[in-house]
């Protein structure tokens, strides 16, 4: 082969090549985009359109369904869902993956453009493009008060918040978006007082209109007087609160009448809709999200710089500091330093075994070579396909240590066995790798080709594998480049006939080398021994075969969907009774902070400390807006985070009508162990009953597991409406839109205008005085007619106090309730659908409570469970052809890559035992998609010993035409067994890590590991075997197909 003859005469060259790819690699190493998991982009498209004052049934009627109407037959539509709120209207739009999002943005503004018929109040929809890619926050930061400043209230800041840190954190190179929550927004509050109004007969409409007509400044043009030009301009606006009250509303023979009479000018701060306590203390949150492909690494950094000058410069002025609460890249930093070691100790432990094996450091130094050179050759494909590190891709580097030096073990091995035939050193080096070319070619592409049905798959396992694939196949390609390169290169300069006893085939001295014989030759005569009786060989490839078809289906897990992962971040969403209030709220936190507070208040290994059971805490927040509110936890020690979950769990447990779900956050963002349980009809009152009576049974069949309703299954959201009669209403001359905005300004406050502050434009907002009405009070109030009168509102309007949803779903077009359920650890995903089916969906379907127009479907997670399944399920199909059709290709016939397809099967029973062995001794570990993914592979990688025997069967036989059969499978199995022992052995020790190394990452790269490991020690036993003994029947099979054609052949000619 010209290249391994190239590689050898010209070993100056090869090494320019092997510093060419460092350099580039280090600089690819160092430019390449870190972050948490891989994007996995699919399109999603949301119209929101606002109707002030409208209640969610008004929106669905009037906003959702014409909506839905016209974008129900959009191209490359998947899913349809709609949420119908006060005031508010949202349609979502999830697309296929790989579709355009400009495309599809264009596609819904044309269809929208179709809509007719909207309320006239109604603003326009609001279309917006974006994406489930895993682009969100990657920080969480807290501006409070400094310790010593006992007299600062940081959620009086948020204009600080907003202005001063929400600008500073965009400015970073990567953030995408930074976002407040908390705080109060400051205004200046016209507080009127309902008595005054009405002794001066001053209604609402009148006293807007004075205030607006007299805020304002107007250009009068300009004009010329001598040298100068002189800008003409009236100043009206308000400059200080003063201003508005001096403001006269009514001036007539019987006095003037100014907003001071009636109401009071005072700066102050809107009613606040959202609450953040950092630890028991009011605080503000800030968040800021990365840009995709953005570096994580990089922005936090800049991130952090921000924070330290702004804690330093404007803030501290103001007695203020910003606290990082959450830090996604301590994760990222953690997982890249477990992998790191994970290399270094697999690179050592698999160096170690080759030095059992060979007792040469020259030996070693040649076959250790391809590690970094592949590695950091591995980096710079990857940057050149445009793709990042993330916790995926490390994995699959980490996974491809072991499989590094398989090539060049393979190929150093081979030229010692042809220096032992007495060959020099540079003859040597080239006929050993020359050899072994083929056999190292096909194994490598059969690698390779498992991978190629994932890369190309668009759909979202697909787009989590794409990054994993890409780097075991780049890996493994550089290191067949190394075994026919460099390895014989530096064979030829360092392999010398002194250290022939090296590789202990030459003296057979030492233990190891006794102990390897023996094993050798019983295998080889076994081999040989089982070879010779049809019978035998027929009950040993039933046996092994059918023993691990038994292994596989006795001890085959349920499956799981994406690993959690172990991120330091607890999260629980809390549901309160309908109705709760924004006090309401902040009461439950304050009672969960009651409980937790000692958990960090506690000084790590104090006896108070020590005295506690569970971890400390590190930080907690909680979160209060709208009637929902969400808190969250991180422990001091992260390994211990899901030790914080019941610890949570049990303050909120107490809270009557309180509904918690209290769960890990997952590494993804579609990662949640979740089952939605999708009820859908026309009927609000029927999806409520069969939502409750479903709730209630998940609890029952799932002990432990934890639901919620997506929306409340309670009606009883209080609500008063005020219903104008039009006939008493037009009789004083009141419209309901004037009844309407009067109510608006006495009870929530009405924005009437703008007001400049400090340089900035806060809202003139016109409100009554606070608390100074109950329910029963709304009818009693006072509204002033155009045609002068002060008429109670119950005199023009019926006022009743009812409840009502507070939220209506649509799915694909239909109200629909969703039980969401979160399983306990113990039970897998998919044995929890299997449960939810069979008891829950299933005899409601037998009972015809479901029957059309009603439906019921499990969706959520669950179903990109099923999907990702089927696609696995499908790319090991599609890769078992690939790789059984490249070999035939290779070998030239199509029985032989039958015979090296047997491996298989063993190798699926190891990878079960491999994983029932992690769980019985090291931890839980799920099979999720992840260690579903070490399946496909060991396709790729347990064939490649197989591979070895079969050539070199073929290449005795093409050398010795007339030996028998069985004695050149005994000659090629005697020849093989010490490579493959070496190759599998390195692999296995060098994957080790990944199965028993605990921290961040480990999760994700345990069942992946114990899978490999487990069915390439198993499969190869076995292959040791059973190939050589379907080998020979294969082969005595088309010997004898051959003799009866030559027969006939024969028979023809002489007739």
């Amino acid at each position: 082969m010209k290249l391994i003859e190239s590689s050898i005469r010209r070993p100056v060259t090869v090494a320019v090549g092997v510093l060419f790819v460092a350099l580039f690699g280090l600089i690819a190493l160092f430019r390449i985009p870190v972050q948490l998991t891989p994007d996995v982009d699919r399109p999603v498209v949301s119209v929101s359109t606002t109707w002030p004052g409208a209640s969610p049934g008004e929106v669905e009627r009037e906003l959702v369904q014409r909506q839905e109407e016209k974008l129900k037959s959009l191209e490359g539509l998947v899913k349809m869902t709609s949420q119908s709120s006060d005031s508010r209207g949202v349609v979502t739009l999830e697309f296929k993956v790989g579709t355009d999002p400009e495309s599809s943005l264009l596609k819904v503004s044309n269809k929208l453009d179709q809509v007719t018929g909207y309320p006239l109040d109604s603003e326009r929809p609001v279309v917006t493009s974006g994406s489930s890619a895993n682009t969100g926050w990657i920080t969480w930061i807290i501006l409070d008060a400094l310790l010593d400043r006992d007299d600062v209230e940081a959620e009086r800041f948020r204009d600080v918040a907003e202005d001063v840190v929400k600008a500073a954190l965009e400015r970073v190179p990567g953030v995408a978006q930074s976002n407040v929550y908390g705080g109060w927004d400051r205004e200046l509050q016209i507080v009127v007082d309902g008595a005054a109004l009405a002794s001066h007969a001053i209604s609402i409409s009148e006293m807007t209109a004075a205030i607006r007509a007299e805020n304002v400044n107007i250009s009068a043009g300009s004009f010329d007087e001598g040298k100068r030009r002189y800008v003409v301009r009236t100043v009206g606006e308000f400059t200080h609160p003063e201003d508005i009250e001096a403001v006269v509303i009514r001036s007539d023979e019987s006095g003037r009448i100014l907003v001071g009479d009636v109401a009071r000018a005072q700066l102050g701060y809107k009613r606040a809709l959202a609450a953040v306590r950092i630890q028991g203390r009011p605080a503000i949150a800030i968040n800021a999200t990365r840009e995709p492909g953005a570096n994580v690494l990089e922005v936090m950094e800049g991130i952090r710089a921000t924070i330290v000058a702004l804690n330093e410069g404007a803030l501290k002025r103001q007695g203020l500091f910003l606290r990082q609460v959450y830090d996604e890249t301590e994760y990222i930093s953690s997982a890249i330093d477990l992998v790191r070691s994970n290399i270094v100790v697999g690179g050592l432990l698999a160096i170690g075994v080759l030095f059992v094996f060979l007792r040469s450091f020259s030996s070693i130094t040649i076959i250790a070579t391809a590690i970094p050179i592949s590695m950091v050759g591995t980096f710079l494909v990857m940057s050149l396909l445009g793709r990042n590190i993330n916790v995926i891709s490390l994995a699959g580097m980490a996974f491809a240590i072991g499989m590094l030096v398989d090539n060049a073990i393979v190929a150093l091995e081979n030229i010692f066995r042809h220096r032992q035939m007495g060959k020099s050193a540079r003859v040597a080096a080239h006929d050993g790798v020359a050899e072994v070319w083929g056999a190292l070619l096909a194994s490598t592409l059969t690698t390779v080709a498992i991978f190629l049905p994932i890369i190309f798959v668009e759909d979202e396992a697909g787009q989590l594998f794409r990054d994993i694939a890409l780097a075991v196949s780049a890996s493994v390609m550089l290191s067949l480049l190394v075994a026919v390169t460099v390895i014989p290169a530096m064979a030829n300069r360092m392999v010398g006939a002194s250290r022939l006893s090296a590789t202990g085939a030459a003296d057979g001295s030492g233990f190891v080398d006794r102990m390897g014989a023996r094993i050798r030759e019983w295998i080889s005569t076994s081999v040989y021994r089982i070879s010779g009786n049809t019978a035998v060989r027929l009950f040993v490839v039933i046996l092994l075969v059918g023993a691990s078809a038994a292994v596989v289906k006795a001890l085959l897990p349920k499956a799981e969907y994406l690993p959690t992962g172990n991120r330091n971040l607890i999260f629980a969403l809390l549901l309160p009774p309908p109705g709760y209030n924004l006090d309401e709220l902040i009461q439950v936190g304050q009672k969960v902070e009651d409980v937790l507070r000692p958990r960090w208040e506690a000084i790590s290994g104090s006896p108070e400390a020590e005295a506690m059971e569970g971890p400390l805490l590190k930080h907690m927040f909680f979160v209060s807006f709208g009637q929902r509110a969400f808190m969250g936890a991180a422990a001091r020690d992260p390994n211990r985070a899901r030790e914080v979950i019941p610890i949570i769990q049990q303050p909120l447990f107490e809270i009557p009508g309180l509904i918690p779900i209290v769960i890990q956050t997952s590494l993804f963002q579609r990662g949640g162990r979740s089952i939605d349980i999708e009820i859908t009809g026309p009927d609000l009152d029927r999806l409520i009953d069969l939502g409750g009576r479903i709730f209630g049974q998940v609890r029952e069949v799932m002990p432990g597991s934890q639901a919620r309703p997506v929306p409340s299954l309670d009606l009883g959201n209080p609500e008063v409406r005020i219903v104008p009669d039009r006939v008493r209403a037009a009789a004083v001359g009141l419209t309901a839109r004037e009844i309407g905005t009067a109510v608006n300004a006495l009870v929530d406050g009405a924005l009437i205008d703008g007001y400049q502050y400090q340089g900035e434009e806060i809202d003139l907002t016109l409100t009554g005085m606070e608390n100074w009405f109950r329910t029963q009070d709304i009818g009693k109030l006072q509204i002033y007619t155009p045609r002068g009168q002060l008429v109670p509102l119950n005199s023009v309007a019926t006022v009743e106090v009812t409840t009502g949803p507070e939220q209506i779903n649509h799915i694909e077009r239909s109200r629909a309730i969703t039980i969401q359920v979160t399983p306990p650890e113990g039970i897998a995903l998919e044995a929890a659908l299997d449960l939810i089916q069979e008891s829950i969906v299933q005899p409601l379907r037998d009972q015809g409570e479901i029957d059309p127009p009603y439906g019921i479907e499990l969706a959520g997670t669950a179903d990109d469970l099923k999907q990702t399944q089927a696609a696995l399920q499908w790319n090991l199909l599609l890769a078992l052809v690939i790789t059984y059709l490249l070999m035939a290709s290779l070998f030239e016939s199509f029985l032989y890559p039958f015979v090296i397809m047997l491996s298989v099967p063993p190798a699926a029973a190891g990878g079960i035992l491999g994983l029932a062995a992690v769980n019985l001794f090291i931890s839980h570990q799920a099979l999720d998609i992840l260690t579903m993914l070490g399946f496909v592979i060991l396709i790729g990688v347990v064939v490649n010993s197989a591979i070895l025997i079969v050539h070199q069967t073929l290449n005795i036989r093409r050398a010795e035409p007339d030996i028998e059969t069985r004695l050149a499978i005994r000659q090629a199995v005697d020849s093989r067994v010490r490579p493959i022992f070496m190759s599998v052995i390195t692999s296995a020790v060098g994957m080790l890590p990944l199965v028993l190394f605990p921290g961040a990452g480990s999760e994700l790269y345990r069942g992946l590991g114990s899978v490999v490991i487990g069915g390439l020690v198993v499969s190869t036993v076995f292959t040791l075997f059973l190939v050589p003994t379907f080998l020979s029947l294969a082969m005595d099979l088309s010997d004898w197909l051959g003799r009866q054609m030559r027969g006939e052949a024969n028979t023809v000619a002489n007739t």
